[in-house]
């Protein structure tokens, strides 16, 4: 092994290995298609708000494809921004932010059921809950249904996010992000 690689595998190690999280948190109704990325993580501290990268509607005619929610960006208390893979389309949205001094705890999906020869979207919004009850809704499409809640962080806060992207397919329907999970942190 290359020793330069070996370093670098060290130190991914070391940085991942240094979070100590108690849980993950997922949803059930996210979609089938694509592969887990590589989780990331805020360095010391917990994520209080977020941002999305959203597809606009590209139109009624059935050769335009639409992808939604193309990414999601935690903000965390210790000055990081974190992203897992994040897809090529759309723009991101302003910055949503728990009420000041809380964190985000817990979060739900909103989805698109698989359409077969229809334009498929996959995940189109997301909720959070920070401590304390408040919720806060993204700033995504409407299309699909919000699915139940997570199970909460608490005591802990998310501190860490791992994204299912579908990839480019060229000429075809592509989804972009299809699912997450977030990782919690005492």
């Amino acid at each position: 092994m290359d020793f330069s690689i070996g370093i670098m595998l060290f130190l991914t190690f070391s940085c991942i290995s240094s979070r100590k999280t108690q849980s993950i948190i997922s949803v059930k109704n996210g979609s089938p298609w694509g592969k887990w990325a590589e989780p990331e993580y805020c360095r010391k501290g917990y994520a209080f708000a977020f941002q999305l990268k959203v597809h606009s509607y590209q139109g009624p005619q059935a050769w335009q494809d639409d992808t939604g929610l193309n990414g999601i960006r935690l903000y965390c208390t210790d000055g990081t921004i974190i992203e897992s893979q994040v897809g090529k389309w759309g723009t991101w949205t302003e910055i949503d932010r728990c009420p000041k001094g809380k964190l985000l705890q817990q979060f739900s999906l909103q989805v698109d059921r698989p359409r077969g020869i229809i334009d498929d979207t996959a995940a189109n919004n997301i909720r959070f809950r920070c401590q304390f009850g408040v919720v806060l809704f993204g700033r995504g499409h409407d299309w699909g249904k919000f699915g139940g809640w997570s199970k909460s962080c608490a005591p802990g806060f998310i501190c860490g996010i791992i994204t299912k992207m579908d990839i480019d397919r060229g000429i075809g329907d592509d989804t972009a992000l299809n699912d997450v999970k977030f990782y919690c942190c005492d």
